[in-house]
């Protein structure tokens, strides 16, 4: 493979974008690791993830642009399937997690669903046949 060399320019893009996609992935997994609840670490992954993610498809755009290899549109393609499905997956765990602290009695806020009651279960006392 014949390698091109990159212009100046191009190379500190390249690397100031990937640095701080980096730097924003490691962001993320210090507030997994940092915070306490499941409510409060959720957020940080998902939001760091696209905003990383991001950084590091314009620096492989910059990349595959600059050495002539044309628009890297597979990385567009990355960045943006990872931008639709982080936020929705994430509303679907936090939606999931709700339900269960709420069926188990844990002081979260109350549901606002008239359609699936989210009350706490409390077991049902069994009734002794008559005789």
């Amino acid at each position: 493979m014949n390698e091109v060399p990159l212009p100046l320019w191009a190379e500190v893009l390249i690397a100031a974008l990937v640095l701080g996609g980096a730097t924003i992935a490691l962001l993320g997994s210090l507030g997994l690791v940092r915070l306490k609840s499941y409510f409060e670490r959720v957020h940080a992954p998902s939001i760091i993830a696209t905003m990383g993610c991001w950084l590091i498809m314009w620096a492989t755009f910059v990349f595959f642009t600059a050495t002539g290899q044309g628009l890297a549109l597979h990385a567009l393609l990355i960045a943006v399937f990872i931008a639709v499905t982080v936020p929705i997956t994430t509303i679907f765990l936090m939606r999931a997690a709700l339900f269960r602290a709420r069926r188990a009695g844990r002081d979260v806020p109350p549901s606002v669903s008239r359609i699936v009651p989210n009350e706490p279960q409390h077991e049902e006392p069994e009734e002794t046949p008559k005789n």
